[in-house]
Parts: structure tokens; sequence; C-alpha cells
């Protein structure tokens, strides 16, 4: 009889929840989701309001809710959404002491309980804790990614896929760099079914489109007072069913650099191949002189909050 996966959700809020849904609902495994242990019970009224959905949409996983981190024990994927979520008027950035704690001690618990699984990090500023995240686990730089350039490459996909009028399914994007204001939505690699966007889109409508995604995430707080979630946890569930199903796509995600790009001790956005052996090739493609000045200052900012984090 085959072994079921096994997935375990680090917070139980608006992202944690639906990222259980999604796997339970596309049956990659059976869920643990996890939250402090004061809110135990909240993590586990979750995994039981999910369940009997199953039994209503007709999936089959087992999924539980835990105050335990002993409950993680031989999972395969482990998805880190803990920490506090954005306000209105507040950046990634003041973000960092706060939840750079958080992260510290979710990253001793898997260490100890999950030393084999994949860790997918949404928490924000993303390239600090994802960082902070390979840091305390000492786990290779493989088995360790940020859920950045996911994300902002589907904003950036959806936003021209309404400028142009065509579906979303025929826009491809690229979205490098830090998941912040910094990060650098790659013209060059826009294309509509094969068609460049250059060619589709004036100048002044797509400089206000890589404008609004690198926004993307402070318009969304600032419409609904937190955090968004449906889209970043679909963010991270297509990078953890790649590796469950070793299905070695090309996504944009947070990556460990020694040298890509030319840069070294840090983690930020590149295209990576996700696969049965987590990350396991960094793809380096050719820049514009402009993309490649974005990215430098992309890169220096990343920097910044990782030599902020090493004195907090």
């Amino acid at each position: 009889m085959a072994k079921r996966n096994k997935i375990a959700i680090i917070g139980a809020g608006n992202i944690g929840g639906e990222l259980a849904m999604l796997a339970a609902r596309r049956e990659l495994g059976d869920v643990v989701l996890l939250d402090i242990p004061e809110k135990a019970d909240f993590a586990r009224g979750k995994a039981l309001d999910i369940m009997q959905t199953g039994a209503l949409d007709k999936f089959d996983a087992n999924v539980s809710g835990t105050g335990d981190y002993k409950d993680i024990a031989g999972c395969d994927v482990v998805i880190v959404t803990a920490g506090v979520p954005r306000k209105p008027g507040m950046s990634r950035d003041d973000l960092l002491g706060i939840n750079l704690k958080i992260i510290r001690a979710v990253a001793a618990g898997i260490k100890e309980n999950a030393p084999d699984a994949f860790v997918v990090v949404i928490s924000n500023p993303l390239d600090a804790m994802v960082y902070e995240m390979k840091r305390v686990t000492g786990f290779a730089k493989s088995k360790v990614v940020g859920m950045a350039g996911v994300l902002d490459s589907a904003r950036f996909q959806c936003f021209i896929a309404e400028a142009t009028g065509a579906s979303v399914k025929e826009v491809n994007t690229l979205v490098l760099g830090g998941h912040g204001d910094t990060m650098v939505p790659c013209l060059s690699y826009c294309t509509v079914n094969g068609i460049p966007v250059t060619q589709l889109v004036s100048k002044d409508k797509l400089d206000a489109i890589v404008k609004r995604t690198a926004g993307g995430g402070g318009e969304l707080v600032k419409l609904m007072g937190t955090s968004a979630y449906y889209a970043p946890a679909a963010g991270a569930m297509a990078i953890a069913e790649a590796f469950l199903k070793d299905q070695k796509r090309l996504l944009a995600c947070a990556s460990f650099l020694e040298g890509e790009y030319g840069y070294s001790d840090l983690y930020m956005g590149v295209p990576v191949i996700i696969g049965g052996g987590g990350v396991e090739k960094v793809i380096t493609v050719e820049l514009s002189a402009d993309e490649k000045t974005a990215l430098d200052k992309s890169a220096e900012a990343v920097r910044e909050l990782i030599d902020a984090s090493a004195k907090l």
C-alpha cells in the first residue's frame, strides 16, 4: 500500500487555513496544521472544518490540528506562514524584528522534529526569513526555499492579462529580486502566447504595471487591512506540489545564491527548477542593462535586511 505524503503547515491563520484546504483538496497528502499552544484548539477547529468539507467535496486527506512540534515528525514538506501579518502603513521591513524571533523558534522546531523535510517559507520580510530558516536549521540550500517570485510573477501575469484582454493562461512572466518594493518584473521575459508584451502594451502602461506589481502586496493590505492569503497560499502550494510530484517546474523562488547573477550568501528571487530534490538548479538568464541595475539595487536591499537580522 502506497504511503501518503505528510505536509506540515506552521501557522493556522488565513494563509495556513487556505494552504491546508489546497493540500487536502488536491490530495497531496495528510496535513498537520500547527500553531502556538494557545491557538492549538483554533488549529484543530480549522482541521475539523476541512475534514468535513472533504465529505462534501469527496477528497481523501487526514487533516489534524496541533500545538506540538512533535506532531510534524516525518513530514515531507513544511510550509511556514508563522508571523505577524502586515497592517496598513507597515512595510515588510517593519516586520523584521517581530517575525525574526518567531522564525527562529519555528526553525528550531523543524530542525528537531522534521530534519528531512523540504521547507517553503512564506513569512515576511521573506528574503530575511528564509535566510534565517536556513541558518538556524543548517539544512542544505536545496531543501529551503522562499515563496516570492511565484506570487510576484502571478500578480504581474494578472495585470498583463487585464491590460491586453488576453486570457491569463496565455501570459508568461518573470519577476526577480527581493520580495518587496525593489523587485524586478522583467519585461524582456514577458510574453502573451509567445508575443513580447512590448508589442501589445504601450510603454506608459507597462511602466504603471511594473510599479503596481512591485506594490502588489501593499495594495492588498490597504484594501483588506491585512496581508493577502489566497494567492500566496496558491504560490507556496505550487512549489510544494512540484517537489512532491517531482514535476521539474521552472518557478521563480527565493533561493540561496552562491555566485549566480554575481551574488553570494543571500536569498533572492530567481528562476529555479523544483523537483524531487528540492531546488535542483538555479537558472541564469540574460538581463538587459536596466534589469541588471535594478537587480543589483534589489540585492543591496536584501543584503541590508540580512545584515540587520544578524544584529537582532
